[in-house]
């Protein structure tokens, strides 16, 4: 098994979701004792950003880039073969601003790569990551409804344009609502992660 993890929050070991992430990773690998995991941490290393060079990169034939183009192209190939190799994702997604983080918008702005990782036919858009797992700790200050949660479906279509259909929420909520709110959302995140099949991930 080939463990790719991914955590996101700029709150270091203080991070809820990059626990919730970790305890994923332990009970995947106690029970796959010869599984690899890559870890990227954006939150100490942010990916650079989108911009206008990284898009000129991008669009210019790989032998006519400039060494500084061919460099930031190469960026986005490391992470790209990363999710191709990886039979699960485990993604650390704070909520900010009722927003994923520019950290993990940045992954996602560097995987998505036509006739890569997705591919236009004549019937939409097909994603090329397949069977793959994906479980998404998503750690929150509020408590959100899930028909009005801000966050989740933005990523849900993301994961599901890149063809990474299989993916399972982990929410720790109202974690900004004081000690009462915080042990009742850790601790039905703590039940999620307990229920995990580690032989059908």
């Amino acid at each position: 098994m080939n463990i790719l993890h991914i955590t996101t929050s700029v709150r270091g070991d203080a991070s809820e979701s990059t626990r919730v992430t970790q305890q994923i990773v332990d009970k995947l690998t106690a029970a796959n004792p010869g599984a690899t995991v890559v870890r990227r941490d954006f939150g100490a290393q942010p990916h650079p950003l989108l911009d206008g060079a990284a898009v000129g990169a991008l669009f210019t034939p790989a032998d006519q880039r400039s060494p500084e183009q061919a460099a930031r192209v190469a960026l986005d190939d490391a992470l790209i073969l990363e999710a191709q190799a990886a039979d699960v994702i485990v993604l650390g997604a704070p909520m900010y601003n009722f927003s994923m983080p520019v950290q993990l918008k940045s992954w996602f702005d560097a995987v998505a790569r036509a006739g890569v990782t997705f591919r236009y036919t004549e019937t939409g858009p097909e994603g090329l990551l397949k069977n793959k797992k994906v479980y998404v700790a998503a750690a929150r200050g509020g408590v959100y409804d899930e028909a009005a949660d801000p966050q989740v479906p933005q990523m849900r279509a993301l994961l599901n344009f890149l063809g990474l259909n299989d993916h399972t929420f982990i929410y720790s909520s109202g974690m900004a609502m004081g000690p009462e709110a915080v042990a009742k959302g850790q601790a039905a995140a703590n039940a999620a992660i307990a229920a995990i099949n580690p032989a059908l991930a």
